[in-house]
Parts: C-alpha cells; sequence; structure tokens
C-alpha cells in the first residue's frame, strides 16, 4: 500500500492505513456511483470527507500503475495547487492506494468537509431574478482562475459548492478536482466551451459570459454568442 499524509495530519496516520479494510463499516454515505464517497469520523473526532475509486478496468489497471497518476494521486495534487493560488478547495490530508498482483486496485482520497452548503444545480430552473450578484460572483471567480491559466475539465454544476456570505460576498470551492489543467492559456473560446456543462437557463448563460467578458477584457457580444453555441451543442447530443 501507498500512503501520503498532508504533513499536518501526520497523527492521523495510523487511522489512515486501516481505512482499505475498515472503509465499507464506517460513516455515511453521500454518494454512490462507481467511486463512493462517505462521510467518516476521525478518532480525533473531525468529520472528513473518503472517497474511495474502485479499481480501473482491464488495460487501465496497467496504465494507471505504470504510466499515469492515479486519480487519487492528481485529485490530492490538484488541491494542494489550488490552495497555492488561492482557488477554493477543501483542504486534503492523505491519499492511499492499493494493489492487487502489483497492479493498481481501490484508491482513497481523504479531505476536510467543505462548510459550504450549496452547489450550481440551484440553477437547473431557478428564475435568474435576485440570483444575478451569485452569478456575476461566480463568473468573477472563473475569469480569475483562468487568468491564473488554472482549467477544471470537468466544470459541472455538482463540483462548483458557494455560499453566499453575511457581507453579500459569495464564496466559492472546488470539488472533484483530479481533472485539471493548470499553466493553460485559457482562451475566450477554450472558456466559453468549459461553461457548457452547466445548467441554467439562456439568460443566466448571457449574464454569465458577459460578466465574465468584463473581468478579461473579452468581446462581450462574442462572448456571449459562443457560450450559447457551445451550451446548445453539449446538450443536443444529450437529449
Amino acid at each position: 500500500m501507498t500512503l501520503v499524509i498532508n504533513p499536518t495530519y501526520e497523527p492521523l496516520r495510523d487511522w489512515i492505513t486501516t481505512l482499505p479494510q475498515t472503509f465499507a463499516r464506517q460513516g455515511k454515505v453521500i454518494y454512490d456511483a462507481r467511486n463512493q464517497i462517505r462521510l467518516i469520523t476521525t478518532p480525533e473526532g473531525e468529520e472528513v470527507c473518503v472517497k474511495r475509486f474502485h479499481a480501473p478496468r482491464s488495460l487501465n489497471r496497467w496504465i494507471y500503475t505504470f504510466l499515469r497518476a492515479p486519480k487519487a494521486v492528481r485529485a490530492y495534487r490538484n488541491a494542494l495547487r489550488l490552495n497555492e493560488a488561492g482557488i477554493g478547495t477543501p483542504e486534503v490530508i492523505a491519499y492511499t492506494l492499493t494493489t492487487r498482483h502489483g497492479l493498481l486496485a481501490e484508491s482513497y482520497l481523504i479531505s476536510r468537509r467543505s462548510t459550504l452548503t450549496r452547489d450550481m444545480y440551484e440553477f437547473r430552473h431557478h428564475p435568474l431574478e435576485g440570483y444575478e450578484p451569485v452569478v456575476q460572483a461566480f463568473a468573477r471567480f472563473t475569469a480569475r482562475m483562468h487568468d491564473k491559466g488554472i482549467l477544471h475539465k470537468d466544470y459541472s454544476p455538482g463540483n462548483i459548492l458557494f455560499d453566499v456570505n453575511k457581507d453579500g460576498t459569495v464564496t466559492f470551492e472546488l470539488v472533484d478536482i483530479n481533472r485539471m489543467r493548470f499553466d493553460h492559456v485559457v482562451s475566450m473560446d477554450c472558456a466559453c466551451r468549459n461553461f457548457c456543462r452547466l445548467w441554467g437557463k439562456e439568460d443566466f448563460f448571457i449574464l454569465l459570459a458577459k460578466e465574465y467578458a468584463k473581468a478579461r477584457g473579452f468581446d462581450k457580444q462574442e462572448c456571449i454568442r459562443l457560450t450559447l453555441k457551445y451550451r446548445r451543442r453539449f446538450w443536443r447530443f444529450r437529449k
């Protein structure tokens, strides 16, 4: 077994070492598809998120063992880079990899639980009225991330958490971050294509594109046109 721990959480080493054997008997399941996420309480009394990545299939087991970093490793490293860049994401605690017959099997990512309570799925059917400040803040957050050369390759509603603070500002955090690009020049075309997985009505995307273009000095009308084009193209093949 391979285990890497954020030095701040070294006291949890013994507990983390047992996770592959105890994971299925601990905590509460909050997501269960191919991978599973559980909220588990540590021996120190803190509830943390533990994500189990299932063993890759067939040839991918060999690829993720010898050629490419497994998802848990990438998510751990990406979280550190995001935090260094001032982009919100839950603090990572550790990752652990297990093997069978010399090839990658299940892997685990442990992180602190986000305190944010909302996600961008709120915009799937909700009228834009009253939400404009959130959309504008989200556009500026995304622009700041892109200006730093960071691109989230699965920029979908459930992977973007937020809360509105008492002073009216909005805090955002990214999750499911194993698919990221860093040191990347994010053009207007690339950014507009990146918005296509989001959910919302047309006025949501128009405001998002307009505020994003303003933040990055792009042509507003062209940014709106591209955003709507890629949105329509993406959803056309998913109906």
